[in-house]
């Protein structure tokens, strides 16, 4: 008894059906947070153009071809009683035409894809804010040349200022990506990338948006580990961010000094100065030392070009009152401004501590100079505290996470890295300093170590220092 083919039919018509809502649900621009579909800056705009551009071309394509071979199965189908089709060795008109359509097809999308590449690989305007990006296993360094300011895992843009970054890595290869702002580039060893954009004014509303970004490269065993956050933030509250940050970090009674001077734009004759190849950055470096000079010394600073150095230029420090009131205005992106997904979510593990303790940071910065910190950390306005092989902790106080923003920065999750960073970070440079704990890499207990109440005091001391 032959079988019903209905129930198989209608399986496979839901089946189409439901498969084709899931793929219209994945379209939406505004349902996923690390959409790249966003035109926020210029880079997204010319990236997202292309892309439009392509799938409406290619779903022309994909409807006629299927439209021809759907009319062709169906029109010489076979039919009882018709007789055997007359056999064909070649025709050279269709031939032809299906090599030139192809051809001409091709040049629609290589025009626009080539016109895009030159757009986006141009170089940047002198007047751009430089950030340089230096990509650690697993964490993100940055650096703002002009204004003598290193931070890590979190990047603040001034919105309608371009942007150009230069980008190397310390290790392996990484990736550098914010998905709504666009501009995904690899980070290559003994070679510097660039990547420019400017924030447009969409992420600017009830001050600034916070986004997140991340490794998109293969870099070793916390490599999803290796995230950071970005906050878009109107030109007057960046320039605030920039002068807190250039303040020595102090807690306590203990006023901070005034900070180095911002250079002033580029003159016209360094803006206007022709490019030569080689593709390298011209930098003046600073000595440790520059941190705890008076406030009428003046920065040096570097403009860069993608593909070319360019002069250094240097600027008259602005007054000890100019640079505290402005340092006065800062406030930390406000923290009811992060969206469900700008917070960190990772499992706390169980590493023991007594959360009972009360910090004490005089104690705590004590600890922190002598248990070792220094040779890995820096801390401007902290002579001692010097080290290049960790993050920069200045102001570490005012940032919301901590290791590759894989955590929240509270003390629950600040004293548990301490004790132990291997557990909660697989692969971490940073060694394990709690007493009596057992470092996953060397599967030893930690020589020496801190008990939980200098852990507590070097916390104190860190999120004292604001």
């Amino acid at each position: 008894m032959p079988r019903n083919p209905r129930p198989r039919r209608w399986f496979a018509i839901a089946a189409l059906t439901a498969l084709s809502a899931f793929a219209l649900a994945a379209c939406g621009r505004d349902g996923y947070p690390n959409s790249t579909f966003h035109p926020t800056t210029e880079f997204n705009t010319a990236i997202d153009g292309l892309w439009d551009r392509l799938l409406l071309l290619g779903t022309l394509v994909f409807v006629i071809v299927e439209g021809l071979l759907v009319y062709t199965v169906v029109r010489y189908r076979s039919k009882p009683g018709s007789r055997e089709p007359r056999h064909v060795h070649g025709n050279t008109t269709l031939e032809i035409l299906w090599t030139a359509i192809p051809a001409v097809i091709l040049i629609f999308i290589a025009v626009p894809t080539v016109r895009t590449i030159f757009r986006t690989q141009a170089k940047a305007v002198s007047s751009a804010l430089q950030v340089e990006v230096i990509g650690h296993q697993w964490w993100w360094e940055f650096r703002y040349p002009q204004y003598g300011i290193t931070t890590a895992n979190e990047l603040y843009l001034p919105v309608g200022r371009t942007v150009n970054f230069s980008l190397r890595t310390n290790d392996v290869l990484h990736s550098f990506w914010i998905p709504r702002l666009g501009g995904k580039r690899d980070l290559i060893t003994n070679h510097t990338n660039y990547l420019w954009f400017t924030v447009n004014d969409s992420l600017a509303a009830d001050g600034g948006t916070a986004l997140n970004g991340s490794c998109n490269e293969y870099c070793g065993a916390s490599h999803a580990n290796m995230r950071f956050r970005v906050f878009t933030v109107p030109a007057a509250d960046f320039a605030a961010w920039a002068a807190h940050q250039q303040t020595p970090a102090a807690f306590g009674a203990v006023a901070p000094a005034a900070p180095a001077a911002a250079p002033a734009p580029a003159t016209p004759a360094a803006a206007n100065k022709p490019a030569t190849s080689g593709g390298e950055v011209a930098q003046t470096p600073t000595p440790p030392q520059a941190a705890t000079k008076s406030s009428t010394q003046p920065a040096p600073a570097t403009v860069i070009t993608p593909g070319a150095p360019a002069a250094a230029t240097t600027a008259a420090a602005p007054t000890d009152t100019t640079l505290r009131a402005a340092a006065a205005t800062y406030a930390a992106f406000p923290r009811e401004k992060l969206n469900k997904y700008n917070l960190p979510s990772t499992p706390l593990p169980d590493i023991p501590f007594n959360a009972a303790l009360k910090g004490d940071p005089t104690r705590g910065q004590t600890a922190f100079l002598m248990g070792g910190c220094v040779g890995c950390h820096s801390i401007k306005g902290n002579p001692v505290a010097m080290g290049v092989i960790g993050p920069n902790l200045t102001h570490i106080g005012s940032r919301y996470t901590i290791g590759g923003a894989l955590y929240p920065n509270d003390a629950e999750h600040l004293a548990r890295w301490i004790k132990n960073a291997r557990v909660m970070k697989p692969g971490s440079l940073m060694p394990t300093l709690g007493k009596g704990q057992i470092d996953p890499t060397t599967k030893q207990k930690a020589p020496g170590g801190l008990d939980d109440q200098q852990i507590a005091d070097v916390v104190a001391y860190l999120q004292a220092l604001k």
